[in-house]
């Protein structure tokens, strides 16, 4: 069994550390009041068993709680409180070096926690040290200067989770959905070097990356393009190469048919279209920003996106090119194809590719081959968010279509009815249209459902007063976030705020009138609405006696998030976190504070949002049905996903399912596994193996453990993470069950 130090670093766990503890406490007390040597040994016995029952490798707090448990449990509370003091002088000396020690683990790469907190950053990569170094100064500067005690408290407790600290004192935001088209059609400035508008597809994908780059380099979440700003180009270029193919054919005196002519320049398109979405492809994932990982890019493909028939013909190829591409994957260093984490990529399910016979069918098709082995693209449906997303004056089944920011941060609806009155000055606007690609979320700070329930003990009314405390909580926390953006000169990242990404506002301009009137959101994220529900009720949201609870929370939440934004004229939005490394983080303070209550802190992470639990058997249609009313009650953002197995020789299946999501839900993905061992070249899923109290992934085939030797591909937040994950979310991989 191992054991989580205090600076992140594994060792083995030594149960001679707990009686020597013991004892020395002992020793602090007058002889009469001190523990025998066979109940000090049976009480390091009994902590030894807790923490092998805990499904985790434990952390030193957690084991000392557990100490001061068990001498108490044995009526000795004068060396109970001799162990408290001495645990308290300790964590005093460590308090002023703790950043330090946390900076050193990471350089030396023994840092367990930091190495598993993102599932695509490689933390023995010196451009990844770099940024958890500044991230950990960051932090501790944060929590020690510029938030509110009681926000750190809570956020230490796990009570709530402020999310990314470590951008907090830069003055950076979340997520963008980027305003391509203004940037390609209207010209940008990267690096200090104007990019006029490009001549070519494949000049327009080259720029389009260069972009991405850049923006992710200047906020710290996700962020979506979409294909229909490219496609465009695919003219200009069919327009470029005619005039060519004319010229060659010319200089040696011919005069080929028009259709012959067409074919031609048919041919030097669609190869045009080919490089530029590989240009997408590679650069995408082999770029590295500042953060030391891959943009958080998506990739939104919505035919009914284009502006006319043209466009509309010439959006389906580099569709149907972007998903072939994206079949065939990337190479690894032994030159085997394997899955990408990016870009992700997301299909719009619509009136006209979503049953055979309609004109783009065959686009679907060749998604649901992709989907099946891959994990991309993900689905959106376009007729349900219609019904969900109306802006100002739109009816549903007549609302607007548009991309998630990144992995599931949506915007909410325009409502000021005129485009925000082009508050940002794009180049791109038009008055009487709904303004999105442009726009932005300023940050995430999340309750921790599970937390409240157990506070509450059960009292119903206890609940919804201690939930109230909490979301007020919230409140302060999202403000914080919000007044730091407050007062941002235009010139801390021009590519957003200057040239076209999000505004194009004058130099020395602050960002302010960006942050009010519904133009940017803040999100109110939730977590463990499955535990929170089951220990309140005795049931599964998923009982029919215990969902009505679960949708009182729901509403709860977003009648706090409207009286928010009528106080303060944003637009707060309820959003359903995703909780990649936050699930673990999360269990882990729910069994320190509250002990191991089965089928509710009995496990290394709590689950996602409002998702039926990983462990609960429920077929895939039943599964989307039910979350359905729950994303409708997520607007800031949503995702459900069934897991299934190999599906690539079912595709017929995989389709049903894609039908299903355009009647049923709006936002929906499909799970698989797409794994590969270099050593023994077995491809096929990676499984998890438990090995002296942690889990640890093997080939079934060799037995390789080796990380760096095995590619591992794992949807885990609404992106897919391929640099594994920490011992709750590997858990929570472990349980999933089949949903078909």
């Amino acid at each position: 069994m191992k054991v989580i130090k205090r600076n992140g670093s594994e060792v083995v766990f030594d149960v001679t550390k707990i009686v020597n503890a013991i004892a020395a406490a002992n020793e602090e007390v007058v002889p009469e009041n001190r523990l025998s040597q066979a109940n000090i040994l049976s009480a390091a016995n009994k902590v030894t068993s807790r923490c092998e029952g805990l499904g985790h490798a434990p952390a030193v707090e957690e084991i000392q709680d557990m100490v001061e448990d068990e001498i108490m449990a044995l009526g000795c509370y004068e060396v109970a409180r001799k162990y408290i003091i001495y645990r308290y002088v300790q964590n005093q000396l460590r308090a002023s070096n703790t950043t330090d020690d946390k900076i050193l683990s990471l350089i030396e790469c023994n840092n367990e926690e930091v190495k598993q907190e993102n599932s695509n950053k490689n933390p023995t990569v010196v451009s990844v040290q770099r940024d958890y170094m500044a991230g950990e100064v960051s932090k501790d500067l944060a929590e020690r200067m510029l938030l509110p005690e009681d926000v750190v408290e809570a956020h230490e407790e796990g009570i709530i989770h402020f999310h990314d600290a470590d951008y907090y004192a830069q003055r950076m935001h979340n997520c963008d959905l980027v305003n391509l088209e203004d940037m390609l059609q209207n010209g940008t400035v990267i690096s200090g070097t104007l990019i006029e508008k490009p001549h070519s597809f494949s000049t327009a994908c080259n720029i389009a990356t260069q972009i991405i780059a850049q923006v992710a380099s200047c906020q710290y979440g996700g962020q979506s393009i979409s294909l229909a700003h490219l496609a465009p180009f695919v003219d200009v270029s069919r327009q470029k190469i005619r005039r060519q193919v004319i010229a060659e054919m010319n200089s040696f005196g011919l005069e080929p048919s028009k259709e012959k002519m067409d074919r031609i320049v048919e041919e030097r398109v669609r190869d045009e279209i080919r490089r530029g979405v590989q240009t997408i492809q590679y650069q995408v994932v082999t770029l590295m920003t500042t953060n030391g990982q891959a943009p958080f890019i998506t990739v939104f493909m919505y035919l009914n996106e284009a502006k006319n028939e043209q466009e509309k013909r010439d959006l389906a190829i580099c569709i149907e090119e972007m998903l072939r591409q994206r079949y065939q994957g990337v190479k690894n260093e032994k030159g085997v194809w394997i899955t990408p984490a990016f870009p992700k990529l997301i299909y719009v399910l619509e009136s006209d590719n979503i049953h055979e016979g309609d004109p783009y069918f065959y686009l679907t098709k060749l998604a649901a081959k992709c989907t099946a082995k891959r994990m991309v693209p993900d689905y959106i449906s376009e007729k349900k968010m219609r019904e969900y997303k109306l802006s100002k004056g739109e009816v549903e089944g007549e609302g607007d279509v548009y991309t998630c920011m990144g992995c599931r941060s949506f915007l909410t609806p325009d409502r000021s009815g005129n485009g925000y009155d082009n508050v940002a000055r794009a180049k791109n606007w038009e008055p009487n249209k709904p303004k999105y690609y442009g726009r932005f979320n300023q940050g995430v700070v999340t309750i921790n459902l599970v937390d409240v329930a157990l506070s509450s003990e059960g009292d119903v009314d206890r609940f919804w007063e201690i939930f109230d405390e909490r979301l007020e909580l919230c409140h302060k926390a999202l403000m914080c976030r919000h007044n730091r953006l407050k007062g941002t000169l235009s010139d801390a990242a021009p590519i957003l705020w200057q040239y076209g990404a999000l505004a194009r506002l004058e130099k020395g301009e602050t960002i302010d009138k960006l942050l009010y009137g519904g133009y940017s959101t803040i999100s109110l994220g939730y977590a463990g609405l499955y535990e929170c529900v089951k220990f309140m009720t005795g049931e599964s949201h998923t009982d029919p006696d215990a969902t009505p609870f679960a949708l009182s929370v729901m509403q709860h939440m977003n009648d706090k998030c409207a009286e928010w934004k009528a106080e303060h004229d944003i637009d707060f939005s309820l959003y359903g976190t995703p909780l990649e490394s936050t699930t673990y983080k999360f269990a882990k303070a729910l069994q320190r504070r509250f002990g191991i209550a089965p089928g509710i802190t009995d496990h290394g992470y709590i689950t996602n949002s409002y998702h039926v639990n990983v462990r609960e058997d429920i077929d895939a249609f039943t599964k989307l049905k039910f979350e359905s009313q729950f994303q409708r009650l997520s607007p800031g953002g949503a995702i459900s996903y069934v897991e299934v197995p190999n599906m690539q020789d079912n595709l017929e299946a995989v389709i049903a399912v894609m039908q299903y999501i355009y009647d049923n839900i709006m936002y929906a993905e499909l799970n698989t596994k797409s794994d590969y061992c270099q050593k023994c070249g077995y491809d096929g899923e990676i499984k998890i193996v438990e090995d002296d109290g942690k889990l640890v992934w093997e080939c079934p085939s060799c037995g390789n453990r080796d990380q760096s030797t095995l590619n591992v591909a794992r949807r885990t937040c609404g992106y897919i993470g391929t640099q594994f994950w920490n011992q709750g979310r590997t858990e929570e991989i472990k349980d999933r069950v089949l949903h078909l």
